[in-house]
């Protein structure tokens, strides 16, 4: 927590505007002299990055907004003509198109890094709650932004993913059709998704700056897990730990930059640079990569309601973490046993990953059914993502409970300084 203010204005102006406006205080108080956890890893670094993928997603889709026609007739041709015609139009294009990319990698690093160190648990559960919304906003804007190109796979991915809440027992077609504008995916939904694309990310900012609040009312989680209990523990923000942020960010910048010069269609589908045509249905219709996992999980279900209820529930696990995992200690860093479950997790959320970019009858291994030694059914990646999908929910239904009631972890320091006083020492 950061305490006390210990900002002193230096100037005329700035005690005029502090006792009118405090806004200069309030970011002293949160970006230089707020105590942080002295023993913070590189892995703290991804929430800089994240505001700054949002910044970059924000900048680059107000000025792709200028040129965007949001028409069925249209659409397409005006986003060729950002990439030919508008001064360095393909560099912001491919800038926000890789953007969301790079936005997932980071914030599925640092959901990760949260689960290792059990930075949900209290005090910090409406931190992780708001996390859960911004992942969950991410996630309705990216889809919405996938439609905008209007190529083939954004059309036929538009039906496929829409089309699932149709499933849901009584409102399900009526969401549909609202979701539609009409009784089919045309102009009036890509109306509607292009507004919606273009609100959801002032939601996100606004969400974002509560998860900050948050976060400087309980402060910051670290490595040990040890909530810091004097001055020993803790280092000014300013500058330990933007010079560390400022050189993660520089790194990231440099992978970023790779994609977007020498890989900018990389990660995407070359389906989408054909114009929409509802009468040509693309061979294998797939999602973006940060959507594969659950959409493994809503194809590992033979039914279409359970596998969509299944899909959302994945999600909504996240949401019940703080309540699931009945450990008293917070860092997997002293969970020997609760690290192998994790490590094992992570296998299982990329083996979702590649299971959902795979068509349901390809083979994990060809050879083991041409020579008959297993039935095909089972050599499938239909059976390998069920088999994935289980353990994604036994690690947060079962493993968790469970676990934190009879794993007996390993001594946990006193101090965050201590383990560093004692290295030091010896």
């Amino acid at each position: 927590m950061s305490g006390h203010s210990t900002y002193q204005p230096k100037t005329g102006f700035e005690r005029w505007l502090d006792a009118r406006l405090p806004i200069i205080r309030l970011g002293y108080d949160s970006f230089v002299d707020y105590p942080t956890p002295r023993n913070l890893n590189y892995w703290w670094t991804f929430g800089g990055i994240l505001s700054l993928c949002l910044a970059s997603q924000l900048i680059t889709g107000i000025i792709l907004v200028m040129h965007y026609t949001p028409s069925a007739d249209h659409a397409f041709a005006s986003v060729e003509h950002i990439m030919r015609d508008v001064n360095y139009g393909w560099l912001i294009r491919y800038m926000h198109s890789n953007g969301a990319s790079m936005f997932f990698i980071a914030v599925y690093i640092h959901m990760m890094r949260g689960l290792y160190y059990g930075s949900y648990k209290a005090p910090r559960e409406v931190l992780w709650l708001l996390g859960c919304v911004i992942y969950l906003l991410m996630m309705a804007t990216a889809f919405m932004g996938y439609v905008l190109p209007w190529g083939q796979m954004s059309f036929h991915g538009a039906v496929v993913i829409t089309n699932l809440f149709g499933a849901l027992p009584i409102v399900g077609e009526s969401i549909t059709t609202w979701l539609w504008g009409g009784f089919a995916v045309d102009n009036a939904t890509l109306n509607r998704f292009f507004s919606l694309h273009y609100l959801l990310p002032f939601m996100i900012a606004g969400v974002v700056i509560l998860h900050i609040w948050a976060l400087h009312v309980v402060g910051q989680n670290n490595p040990t897990g040890v909530e810091p209990k004097s001055k020993a523990d803790t280092v000014p923000f300013t500058p330990y730990a933007t010079v560390k942020d400022g050189f993660a960010m520089s790194v990231f910048m440099i992978l970023f930059a790779y994609f977007v010069f020498f890989m900018p269609n990389a990660l995407g589908h070359p389906d989408n640079y054909i114009e929409a045509n509802p009468l040509v249905t693309p061979a294998h219709i797939v999602p973006e990569w940060y959507f594969l996992p659950f959409y493994a999980i809503l194809r590992a279900v033979p039914d279409k309601l359970m596998g969509v209820l299944a899909m959302f529930g994945a999600i909504g696990c996240l949401f019940a973490l703080p309540w699931l995992d009945t450990s008293k200690v917070r860092s997997m860093r002293y969970r020997p046993t609760a690290k192998v479950y994790f490590m094992i997790f992570v296998v299982a959320c990329c083996i979702l990953g590649l299971c959902g970019a795979k068509l349901p009858d390809d083979k994990v291994i060809p050879h083991l059914t041409t020579f008959k030694l297993i039935d095909a059914d089972l050599n499938s990646f239909v059976w390998l993502s069920r088999v994935a999908s289980l353990y994604y929910f036994a690690f947060f239904l079962v493993i968790l409970p469970i676990l934190g009631l009879k794993e007996k972890p390993l001594p946990v320091p006193e101090s965050i300084a201590s383990p560093a006083l004692t290295e030091k020492k010896g």
